[in-house]
């Protein structure tokens, strides 16, 4: 197992820790929870002030370059990660890729849209409150770093074969903050600017930069130069079977 890839599960534990405290609180000390209401942020020091920190820290890591710490699936949309092939980009076939998967991920998009939809039907109708929406948003900051480590169902829609590779990689703040939309108060809306700010970030380097995102035209992308190793058990048996002479 690689470094990075069992700093990731450490981070998993630590998250799952986050997860049970935060249902803690929900169930013992909701008002706690006040901090979502308008600028309570400012009012009153909170634990949650310290997850605020902590995932704004995060998604800052995915708005700059950074040249070590952060896997290269979140970070190769700069160009300090980019390994350019020596032979000659064909434009057609990388155009061609980032047609197909752009399209897979809006589809994955468009799912995702919907079910926030619902947590809005849900949260208006009152069957959900914004400390619920709260905890929403806490479980899918665990449901991440499944994805990354055991199994993510997305890749059923987007095919990609990890998730160095991954076209969405820098969503996930953005999918992991959407229940948040409708909470509003500083708090939530501060976290939810960013998480756009990233996706853009993201989204428009992809459009740029096309050939940091492709591994036929990244050579930092292929299998044989990957050193974050965070792919599942599934693409380690498929990397090996590529090996195996035919």
């Amino acid at each position: 197992m690689s470094q990075t890839r069992r700093d990731y599960f450490g981070r998993l534990i630590g998250r799952i820790g986050i997860l049970l405290l935060c249902a803690y609180m929900w169930c013992c000390k909701k008002e706690s929870f006040a901090i979502l209401e308008g600028f309570a942020f400012f009012e009153a020091f909170s634990p949650f002030h310290f997850l605020w920190v902590l995932w704004m820290i995060d998604m800052f890591l995915q708005i700059i370059p950074i040249h070590n710490k952060v896997p290269l699936g979140s970070q190769k949309l700069f160009r300090n990660r980019f390994r350019p092939i020596v032979e000659k980009i064909n434009y057609k076939a990388l155009r061609d890729y980032v047609v197909n998967t752009t399209k897979a991920a809006y589809k994955v998009f468009i799912i995702w849209c919907l079910l926030i939809a619902a947590l809005g039907v849900l949260y208006y109708l009152k069957v959900l409150d914004k400390p619920a929406l709260f905890m929403v948003s806490v479980l899918f900051y665990v449901c991440d770093l499944i994805c990354v480590l055991i199994w993510c169902p997305f890749r059923l829609i987007m095919k990609n074969k990890c998730c160095t590779t991954c076209r969405i990689f820098n969503w996930d703040h953005l999918m992991m903050f959407s229940p948040l939309v409708f909470a509003g108060g500083f708090y939530c809306s501060s976290l939810l600017l960013v998480a756009i700010a990233a996706f853009l970030v993201w989204e428009v380097c992809v459009m740029l930069y096309p050939e940091r995102f492709w591994e036929m035209t990244n050579v930092a992308l292929k299998c044989s130069e990957c050193t974050d190793k965070l792919c599942t058990q599934y693409c380690q048996k498929l990397r090996k079977e590529k090996k195996e002479p035919i």
